[in-house]
């Protein structure tokens, strides 16, 4: 028995250390050496890469797209994750397949997609270019691959907090005299509130970090349609390799930011549900 055990507690730590040893070389590591690269040449080196306008113009752009993005894909999401979880009806399979399709397109194809439907020769095009509304290689453009990449995290969130909840708190609401908005945000939305809030915390992260789609319908105009990612990327193909390590870090200080965020969520969620 003694035996056993010591086997098992050895299993367990190779694990551990294995465990261990991949995170710090593939996600420690390059996070460190992002920090390193970019402080190489200086602090002044540093700033003045983050204080360049076209950084502050990528900045303030993917912050936009982030804001216009996350409201409108929590509030569908929300909403789908409400009728998939707590309903069954025909169709819904097929709307749960649509949900996942941005996880199983590659984000580039999404924007080749985006550029054949709101492209200056797409099937929608025309009719913008008519009417004086550019999407492509524009603000909207940038904006609609985002909604369109980070749509599912939400939803697939909430279905099943959605799901293990069941529907007999909903039914005694109603049968109290409570509307359906009452019950919604009275009964529904609080018991899930951990799920959605979740949700919104990995979609803001892919919202801000996003590149594939971005990439195809920005048009890479400096200072105008470059998110951060896609700055980044500019940078380092100009050999300005300092000031790309010093823009990637801000991108990491805001993935940093959002596993806080998530750490603080999830451990609060703990206590309440202990």
């Amino acid at each position: 028995m003694r035996a056993e055990r010591a086997r098992t507690r050895v299993g367990g730590a190779a694990l551990t250390l294995a465990a261990l040893a991949v995170v710090g070389l593939f996600l420690a590591m390059p996070l460190v050496v992002v920090f390193i690269e970019a402080f190489r040449a200086g602090a002044r080196v540093y700033v003045g890469a983050i204080r360049h306008p076209d950084t502050l113009a990528a900045l303030k752009l993917t912050l936009l797209a982030a804001l216009l993005a996350v409201p409108f894909n929590a509030s569908v999401g929300l909403a789908a994750g409400w009728a998939l979880g707590k309903f069954t009806f025909p169709g819904r399979s097929v709307i749960l397949a649509l949900v996942d399709l941005p996880f199983a397109v590659s984000p580039v194809v999404a924007g080749m997609l985006l550029v054949l439907l709101f492209g200056r020769t797409g099937l929608f095009g025309p009719f913008l270019a008519a009417h004086g509304f550019k999407v492509i290689f524009a603000v909207p453009g940038i904006v609609l691959a985002t909604v369109f990449v980070t749509f599912p995290f939400v939803a697939r969130e909430l279905v099943p907090v959605m799901q293990s909840l069941g529907t007999e708190e909903e039914e005694a609401a109603r049968l109290l005299g409570a509307g359906f908005f009452q019950t919604f945000f009275r009964v529904t939305l609080p018991n899930a509130k951990w799920g959605f809030l979740y949700g919104v915390i990995l979609c803001t992260a892919r919202a801000v970090g996003e590149f594939g789609a971005v990439s195809v319908v920005s048009g890479h105009i400096r200072g105008a349609t470059n998110t951060l990612p896609l700055h980044v990327e500019v940078l380092y193909n100009e050999y300005a390799f300092s000031a790309a390590f010093a823009v990637a870090s801000l991108l990491s200080g805001l993935a940093l930011v959002t596993l806080a965020v998530k750490a603080g969520v999830e451990a609060r969620a703990r206590r309440v549900a202990a």
